[in-house]
């Protein structure tokens, strides 16, 4: 899942987002309305978390607008404001959930994953391909029916590659989605990664991997 946090406090920012990238979420942080309006056209986004008080604005003008233009994407706000008017304002005005600060890491992360259930009749939440079958609620795998575990990078490696079937994904897609960095080319984090998922999941008969070498370039999920 990939989330746009929109958040000005620094303390609650990093907290966000380092709980969600620990549960494999993939996360894009900004501080300003300005920034939210920029990543939100770059997107797309599953989720976007938004703060009302930000720096340049409003956040539910922001919300506004997102909705005029039928941005079609979950909206989680996130704010300081407790009054019941506050949150019915905000959720009429397009929100899809409300959650008052302070709040615990394991209620915002309940409130994410149901508002996935909730759109997963319009968004695909397994993903299958080559025997693969990947659930992106229960984030269960298997292989050929069988079951396979993962660690968190291994699990969003495979989400990406099961995304992109076919695909020629370069070693810089790969580690700025994954690790949300622009690392050295020469780095073999990548790699071995790979290399973790090739041992994983490959059939005893078949001689090529299931995740093929592009030289120089990166990797193919045939």
């Amino acid at each position: 899942m990939k989330i746009l946090l929109v958040e000005d406090d620094r303390k609650i920012g990093q907290f966000v987002k380092k709980g969600l990238e620990e549960v494999s979420f993939a996360v894009v942080w900004v501080r300003s309305r300005k920034e939210a309006e920029v990543a939100a056209d770059e997107g797309p986004f599953d989720v976007i978390i938004l703060d009302i008080g930000l720096p340049d604005g409003n956040g539910l003008d922001l919300l506004t607008e997102w909705r005029k233009k039928h941005l079609d994407i979950n909206v989680l706000i996130l704010s300081a404001r407790h009054d019941v008017e506050d949150k019915i304002n905000g959720l009429n005005l397009g929100a899809d959930d409300y959650l008052a600060k302070p709040f615990s890491f394991g209620e915002l992360l309940a409130r994410l994953r149901s508002l996935t259930r909730r759109s997963a009749g319009q968004k695909r939440t397994v993903l299958e391909h080559r025997g693969i079958r990947l659930d992106l609620i229960t984030r269960e795998v298997t292989f050929d029916g069988e079951p396979v575990r993962f660690s968190q990078r291994e699990f969003a490696l495979l989400e990406y590659f099961l995304q992109n079937p076919t695909r020629v994904l370069t070693r810089t897609q790969i580690s700025e989605k994954i690790w949300d960095c622009h690392f050295d080319m020469e780095t073999n984090l990548v790699d071995v990664y790979v290399g973790k998922l090739r041992g994983k999941l490959r059939r005893a008969q078949e001689t090529e991997p299931l995740f093929q070498s592009v030289r120089g370039v990166g990797y193919r999920f045939a």
